[in-house]
């Protein structure tokens, strides 16, 4: 079976975006090369040898001569500097207008009608917050209360925060499907709703990264429909299946963390995955094809947004020991494309997404090495698995 993998490292930026200042970001955004700087070099032998460090002047990746794959910058077409934007471009499909933002909160006859068909009683926050703080700070009356944290980002996301030790993660589920049905059908346009359960543990309000669940907009057609039309295997791991709302996916498996991720995608690339066990209903299987779709959001979760440029960097390091795995694995047709789907510098100001360029690294046993310059859209990825497929 001819297979494409696919691993998103979630908000690895390499630069600013010319638009970037109508994205409130700043010039100097460059996710991996501030990450570098900050931890005076990175320890990516596998990245490096792909030819990572031929994109650009970051510290401790050093260029190579003769690397291993094909390297490239891709520019985003889309209007958006959020995951979904990024990942559905990454799939084809490229968004001209962007997902809609709350930068005063969510509108009152909004929150009223979430508040009156999930039945909870009331709202707290309804603010642009980060959230790990939103939590620490209304933790208290959110358990005298029992009203959910209501927050948004400079991303178009509807977040949806509970102690789940206090709100039951079922009922937190079925309240961000009532807001996804609600957005939907009053067309707000925004990307994602999102469960963000957390507990309380050693006195801390602590979210709980396994049991995140993304609602996204059901896409319109992408690669992974094409795919599954002709009875693909599309596997996603991590949040590929919210990202896409399961359309066009045949298989998924969520995961708690990077290393599991990473773990999931060795096994799959080794045929070690239970695919029964995490097959959808109406896949039927038949075709000498298979897309590995993973996400690895450590990245941009908990050290990007957290301002955490050690981590991050930690992070990537981790990514580069399981490539060492991950490759001499992989079999003669098989090819592997590393990206990212936007940036989340952790060492300028602010919490959020940036609007960022994205690195390409593309290897296989027959693909020929070479520098593909900068490439105009993430789609590019679609269209040469396309062709993969064929």
């Amino acid at each position: 079976m001819k297979r494409a993998i696919v691993i998103v490292i979630d908000s690895m930026g390499i630069g600013a975006m010319p638009d970037c200042r109508d994205f409130n970001d700043v010039p100097e955004c460059n996710t991996l090369k501030n990450v570098c700087e900050f931890n005076d070099g990175l320890d990516v032998p596998i990245l490096e040898s792909m030819g990572l460090g031929n994109l650009q002047n970051f510290k401790g990746i050093a260029q190579v001569h003769n690397p291993i794959a094909q390297y490239g910058t891709l520019i985003e077409k889309s209007k958006g500097k959020d995951t979904t934007t990024g990942h559905w471009e990454i799939a084809g499909l490229v968004s001209e207008v962007p997902f809609a933002t709350f930068p005063q909160g969510f509108p009152k006859e909004l929150v009223d009608k979430f508040i009156n068909e999930t039945n909870c009683g009331g709202v707290l926050a309804n603010c642009p917050a980060s959230g790990t703080a939103i939590i620490e700070k209304l933790n208290d009356e959110h358990h005298k209360t029992k009203f959910p944290i209501l927050y948004t980002s400079a991303d178009s996301v509807f977040q949806i925060a509970v102690d789940t030790d206090l709100i039951p993660l079922e009922t937190l589920y079925k309240w961000c499907e009532i807001a996804r049905k609600i957005l939907d059908e009053d067309n707000y346009n925004v990307s994602r709703v999102i469960a963000r359960p957390y507990k309380v543990i050693d006195g801390k309000p602590t979210r709980i990264s396994k049991d995140r669940r993304d609602y996204s907009m059901v896409p319109k057609r992408t690669l992974l429909n094409e795919l599954k039309e002709n009875n693909a295997q599309v596997i996603g791991i991590g949040k590929i299946e919210d990202i896409f709302s399961k359309s066009g996916i045949t298989h998924a498996i969520h995961t708690g963390s990077n290393k599991e991720g990473l773990e999931l995608t060795l096994k799959a690339v080794k045929n070690e995955l239970d695919l029964e066990k995490i097959a959808y209903p109406d896949y039927h299987g038949g075709s000498e094809f298979s897309l590995i779709f993973t996400n690895l959001v450590d990245t941009d979760m908990l050290f990007g947004h957290r301002n955490d440029a050690k981590g991050y960097g930690n992070a990537i390091e981790e990514i580069d020991t399981y490539l060492a795995k991950i490759l001499p694995e992989m079999h003669d047709d098989d090819v592997l494309f590393i990206t990212a789907d936007h940036g989340c510098d952790p060492t300028v100001a602010g919490t959020d997404h940036t609007r960022e360029m994205v690195p390409l690294l593309i290897y296989g046993k027959s693909i020929k090495p070479e520098n593909l310059g900068e490439i105009n859209g993430f789609d590019y990825i679609a269209n040469r698995i396309r062709t993969l497929a064929k």
